[in-house]
């Protein structure tokens, strides 16, 4: 969850040209809801700050069976790494969160790799595999979200939360207006 402090930092090194890509989970591949509420309020600041958004999407032929899930199910697929490329040149691969609760308290760690044919790679990896699996958002005329799908016959445009019921999205309403944003 990148805070408010982390929307400015973003916008800075995007001003700097910085190209920002962050791949997270989209609300329908999420285990968490509740930080998945945290992170959806910064959506729109971080686009209008420049840093492209991708969400992936939730893998169906790995799905758990129902009763191991939560009470709104569990996607089979999500992200739990934090893995980026700085400058072509070394790679950075952790649990670690990156938000001040996480720099207090987590006792998770992360690597860093001094290795440009390993950045390079991943950066390729993204660029051909990030559109196929997921989402990418965007703003519109209104600076409201579309997420953005690859279908087998072109781009399929989604005006809310992807593959979500009216229910969960009203549910992740509720959850973004808790003050929880400290205990993510």
């Amino acid at each position: 969850m990148p805070t408010s402090q982390g929307v400015e930092a973003f916008g800075k090194l995007a001003e700097q040209g910085v190209h920002l890509r962050v791949l997270t989970n989209a609300m329908e591949a999420t285990d968490v809801l509740a930080v998945h509420a945290g992170y959806a309020k910064y959506r729109v600041p971080l686009l209008e700050q420049g840093v492209e958004l991708y969400e992936l999407r939730r893998n169906s032929d790995s799905e758990r069976p129902r009763e191991k899930a939560g009470p709104f199910g569990s996607s089979g697929s999500s992200l739990h790494a934090k893995t980026f490329a700085v400058d072509g040149e070394r790679v950075f691969v952790g649990s670690f969160n990156f938000d001040p609760r996480s720099a207090q308290l987590n006792t998770e760690l992360g690597f860093v790799i001094e290795s440009a044919a390993l950045a390079q790679a991943m950066s390729q990896a993204f660029d051909h595999s990030v559109p196929h699996y997921a989402y990418q958002l965007e703003l519109d005329d209104k600076h409201e979200i579309a997420w953005l799908e690859q279908g087998p016959d072109g781009v399929i445009r989604h005006t809310s939360e992807p593959s979500t019921s009216f229910w969960k999205r009203t549910y992740l309403r509720l959850l973004s207006i808790l003050p929880i944003e400290p205990l993510l």
